[in-house]
């Protein structure tokens, strides 16, 4: 029988040694790390060796905002990549790493699915290559050691009402959100208050994401601004000399992992996920060093376009000094109905009403991306149910758009079935007319950045923030930190603030609860409504349903 489920397809892959991937984008044996026999890391040397080799084309893959419905982005991501690879372009596929947290919450694996699969899959969505366990390591380090300093003398005079590292943990744990340490007497410190986020939302993982090297990140990781003392000067991560020893602990978490597709197509899975909070994106390293051994590059960014696009654009690519060559937007038909205002149980049912409703979503999104001057190519990732009259719609909106939607049925058929999508892209990224800039200028003040994302690209009315966060961020600017970009921490369901208003609604506001200064990483966290940085689990976590079968296989991950 044949395989059918997204785990049995990816079980049943003939995965080549990871050897013969490297080997056949020119990466040999002496310059891979192996994981066992299909996974690897890609040394410093070799990464240094192709720096001087032209660029090839990068492609993002991006979305509407998620549904229940399902959009397939990653899946989208894979998919394009195999079907550049089949009609004879040199194409890899970067994307990020997946955290436990969504893992045995709610959200499932991130490797892909169907035929459009990144493999080892079980290993990827699980402890992988321990990148995550180092970023948490060393995140931990540095919180172990600021208390430490206050105990033995507080020769930095750090104010202890003022210590700003909060610890991490790679699960969704909302007990931990807000909780005081140090409690038990005089032997176990001064008791302060403090908390736990994922460990997606630690500035060391946006260090490691962003750093071009190990000589890059020790200064990041340096920069890091831990605490502040009375006269509310910084106290940064270097004054407490923890940069060294936590650049060790991340030595080979810095190196891309290699991995293969279903095809046996290369991929470079490196990086943090959750563009609601975070960045969001494949890491620098592995993207600047898949464009010198590919022709295309296929990379994906979290969530919606309005989180996931233009944090890479205008913090990624700012920082990096790339520029993407078109961008691919994914939608279904499924999402559409329900931005229409159809109920999950309903979206079996034919509804051309709904879907032309629903389509204001993709809309927007497409006039979004438009505007930092880059193409756009609608991707309609196919589902059994849709309807000739429904896909029709879809592509009469795109074109309506000034835009092109192309069906793909790279999920149930591989690369042939994306095959249509991969030369349409490739047309448009090698016809250069891509004219990419950000959405605001470096000089341009913090608060006016936050209103410009949010006016621009939310289509928000106005941005609420008191005075004391106005205050901070001006304090910032007169620091010396004016040049940053924004890292906007939202609900991915919404343009809006309210995860329940779907469509393109307009009239709101956007509340910023809080604003953090990641000064390493080198942007500026804003916050907004109720969003947060260490999630909860839902009442019926996936990992109710997670366990091992007779034959020693994980069941219920994906």
């Amino acid at each position: 029988m044949a395989p059918r489920t997204d785990i049995e397809i990816a079980r049943a892959a003939r995965k080549r040694p990871i050897q013969e991937i490297g080997a056949a984008i020119g990466i040999g044996s002496d310059d891979l790390l192996p994981y066992g026999h299909d996974k690897a890391k890609v040394g410093q040397r070799f990464i240094d060796s192709v720096q001087d080799r032209p660029n090839g084309k990068l492609i993002l893959v991006t979305a509407i905002n998620p549904t229940p419905a399902g959009e397939g982005k990653t899946t989208t991501t894979v998919g394009l990549g195999d079907g550049l690879n089949a009609i004879g372009k040199r194409a890899m596929i970067c994307i990020r790493e997946a955290s436990l947290g969504p893992n045995f919450g709610m959200k499932g694996g991130a490797a892909g699915g169907g035929y459009a699969q990144i493999v080892p899959m079980e290993e990827m969505n699980l402890h992988f290559t321990g990148d995550f366990h180092a970023i948490t390591s060393a995140h931990s380090l540095l919180a172990a050691m600021i208390d430490n300093h206050i105990y033995w003398g507080n020769e930095l005079e750090i104010d202890t009402r003022r210590v700003v590292w909060r610890r991490v943990v790679d699960m969704n744990d909302r007990a931990l959100r807000q909780v005081t340490a140090s409690l038990g007497g005089v032997s176990n410190g001064f008791p302060r208050e403090t908390g736990f986020d994922i460990t997606v939302a630690s500035e060391v993982m946006a260090c490691l994401c962003l750093a071009t090297d190990l000589g890059d990140l020790q200064t990041r990781l340096g920069n890091m601004i831990v605490a502040y003392r009375r006269d509310r000067s910084p106290v940064h991560c270097r004054d407490i000399k923890a940069d060294g020893a936590m650049t060790v602990l991340l030595k080979d978490a810095m190196q891309p992992n290699l991995v293969q597709t279903l095809e046996n197509n290369p991929a470079f899975v490196h990086g943090g996920p959750f563009a609601n909070i975070a960045h969001g994106c494949n890491s620098v390293i592995a993207t600047t060093t898949a464009l010198k051994l590919a022709d295309f590059v296929v990379t994906e960014a979290g969530f919606g376009a309005d989180l996931g696009a233009e944090k890479f654009m205008n913090i990624k690519c700012r920082k990096a000094g790339l520029a993407p060559d078109c961008v691919v937007l994914v939608a279904t038909v499924r999402a559409m109905k329900m931005n229409g205002g159809v109920a999950k149980g309903d979206l079996g049912q034919e509804n051309v009403e709904a879907v032309e409703a629903g389509c204001a979503n993709l809309g927007r999104h497409i006039g979004n991306v438009k505007s930092f001057g880059v193409p756009v190519v609608v991707c309609i990732n196919h589902f059994t149910g849709d309807s000739e009259a429904e896909i029709d719609a879809v592509r009469n909106y795109v074109a309506s758009q000034g835009s092109e939607a192309i069906v793909s049925k790279h999920w149930a058929d591989g690369s042939k079935g994306s095959e249509a999508l991969a030369r349409r892209v490739a047309k448009i990224a090698e016809a250069g007319t891509a004219n990419f800039a950000p959405l605001y200028p470096d000089k341009m003040p913090l608060f006016q950045k936050i209103e410009t994302i949010a006016k621009r690209i939310y289509h928000a009315d106005e941005v609420l923030a008191d005075k004391k966060l106005r205050d901070q961020l001006h304090a910032w600017e007169e620091q010396g930190y004016g040049h940053l970009p924004i890292c906007m921490a939202k609900t991915q369901y919404s343009f809006s603030t309210d995860p329940n208003l779907r469509g393109a609604p307009t009239g709101h506001s956007v509340p910023v609860r809080e604003v953090r200064l990641s000064a390493g990483a080198g942007f500026v966290v804003v916050i907004c409504g109720e969003i947060m940085t260490m999630p909860g689990l839902p009442r019926v976590p996936s990992a109710e349903n997670i366990r091992l079968n007779a034959e020693g296989e994980v069941e219920g991950l994906f």
